[in-house]
């Protein structure tokens, strides 16, 4: 690392840990700018290269974060936590659950109350899988061999919802992929949580083509963040729909497959599978 780059580090290290430290209060750009003698234009462009997001993102993930753990672990109301958290009120608390989480701060503080969701277990090339669905679409699609652990997973993401084992048409839809059966692609809705860096990024392995491949750079250029494959790595490997959004399409930079949430195993043989079947197209 060069000289420039080591002070850049440090800066951009320094204002991480005074947003940290001072998130309460809401710092906005230019307080946190003349904390690392910066302008606030080369402090937002630089902060954004080395952290991936912006710096009111950076704040904004923050925020929502510690929220979170007052609304989960003690009987806060919503007013209480944005209280807590430096926030101007329930609405701006709503507002940043909804760009972050995807979902508001109510649903994620009764944990899925009132989501009903279908669920059950079914064969595919590629070993038995979960799956999950609620009015709005698959929620939850995941390769086991352990009935029990896989339903305690689906569970600890919504653990107030309420469960019924049946198979309905989003999950038929879903499950035809597997058919070969492409004319109902367009009939698979996915209902997903998660932050808007997490979405954006699942959001952009649905545009690999079956038989196609991308790299975590590649997907990190495309979201126009560059800087932020480690980022990317991550998202897709928190990825709740296996297969449908097709994080196994992505690879090293190297060529090599790397890992994957379900087993390296099934990830080899999914990708021989479907250039395969590209093949014979």
């Amino acid at each position: 690392m060069n000289a420039q780059n080591q002070v850049n580090y440090e800066r951009i290290a320094e204002a991480i840990a005074y947003i940290r430290e001072h998130f309460r209060e809401q710092p906005n750009l230019d307080e946190v700018a003349q904390r690392v003698y910066l302008s606030p234009f080369h402090f937002q462009r630089l902060f954004s290269e080395w952290a991936g997001v912006s710096p009111k993102k950076f704040l904004q993930y923050i925020s929502v974060e510690y929220a979170k753990g007052i609304l989960k672990n003690t009987q806060a109301t919503l007013f209480d936590a944005a209280h807590e958290t430096g926030l101007s009120g329930t609405g701006r608390l709503h507002d940043l659950f909804i760009n972050i989480e995807g979902m508001t701060p109510g649903e994620y503080k009764n944990g899925g109350e009132n989501l009903s969701i279908n669920f059950s277990f079914a064969e595919s090339p590629f070993g038995h899988l979960l799956v999950a669905s609620t009015l709005k679409g698959i929620c939850h699609m995941a390769f086991t061999d352990d009935e029990t652990a896989a339903m305690e997973a689906l569970k600890s993401q919504f653990p107030n919802a309420r469960f019924r084992q049946m198979v309905d048409l989003q999950q038929q839809n879903a499950l035809h992929i597997f058919a070969q059966d492409w004319s109902r692609l367009n009939q698979v809705k996915l209902h997903l949580k998660g932050t808007d860096f997490q979405l954006k990024v699942w959001e952009t392995l649905l545009k690999i083509p079956m038989g196609g491949l991308s790299t975590y750079g590649q997907i990190a250029e495309q979201i126009q963040q560059p800087r932020a494959s480690r980022a990317v790595g991550t998202a897709i490997g928190s990825n709740p729909v296996a297969y449908l959004i097709p994080c196994h399409r992505v690879i090293r930079s190297e060529g090599t497959f790397g890992g994957y949430h379900w087993g390296s195993d099934r990830k080899t043989a999914i990708l021989g599978w479907e250039f395969s079947k590209t093949e014979k197209s």
